[in-house]
């Protein structure tokens, strides 16, 4: 059988003689490993893996279950919102129990510290090895509250939303400006090697510039050969 600390069905150890002959083989938890009890050596590693692959497809019916749920406990509160107490993972297992006759051990409910406060919070349970899931819990007041404690749970609920989401949107954006994504900035043009706009500009006035000083040259030139036409 289990046995805490030692092992589980069909598992081979090694025990004091005085632990098996006095407590293990007496009780029932053990047998010798010997060639005669090799059948049921084998009936034990038959049964532990049945046991084994029952336990995961509950746990994991069992999270899917949890994880779309709301559990809504009620404590009560003074005027101001502060609670009389604290939920605990006892709590959660005793709401869970009693709401939706769900069993979970309280020592799979991995609360960091006990809830003092009103509103929603996200608990972690670890069911299986390899079954993970996570559990709302809204705590509500089960006395009256004034409008201004209620606005300020409203307030805190709509922050701690915000807070989660924005992870998200900034991984969202991120994705959107990678390098296929980005859009060119000012003065920037798609293609490579092109020159930006301002000094494209430049390049274009610089011409007609060249050519009204060949103009003006022409003309001082033309200018000075009627000059000396003259004399």
């Amino acid at each position: 059988h289990n046995v805490v600390g030692l092992g589980a069905e069909s598992d081979h150890v090694k025990v004091a003689a005085g632990y098996a002959r006095n407590y293990l083989f007496p009780q029932g938890l053990a047998i010798p490993l010997t060639m005669a009890n090799k059948r049921q050596i084998e009936a034990l590693q038959k049964r532990r893996v049945d046991r084994e692959a029952k336990e995961l497809h509950t746990m994991t019916e069992l999270a899917s279950t949890l994880s779309k749920l709301t559990l809504v406990i009620h404590m009560r509160t003074g005027e101001d919102g502060k609670l009389f107490g604290s939920v605990t993972s006892g709590t959660i297992a005793d709401e869970l129990r009693h709401q939706y006759d769900a069993q979970v051990d309280k020592r799979k409910i991995h609360l960091q510290q006990p809830i003092k406060n009103l509103g929603e919070h996200e608990i972690p349970l670890h069911l299986h090895h390899d079954v993970n899931c996570t559990l709302k819990v809204r705590v509500e007041s089960s006395t009256p509250l004034s409008p201004e404690v209620q606005a300020a749970i409203a307030a805190q609920a709509v922050a701690q939303k915000r807070e989660k989401e924005a992870p998200k949107a900034e991984a969202k954006s991120g994705k959107e400006g990678g390098p296929r994504g980005r859009t060119p900035g000012k003065g920037e043009h798609k293609g490579e090697g092109k020159a930006p706009r301002g000094e494209a500009k430049e390049a274009k006035t610089e011409k007609p510039a060249k050519a009204e000083k060949a103009e003006r040259a022409e003309k001082s030139g033309e200018k000075k050969a009627k000059a000396a036409k003259a004399e």
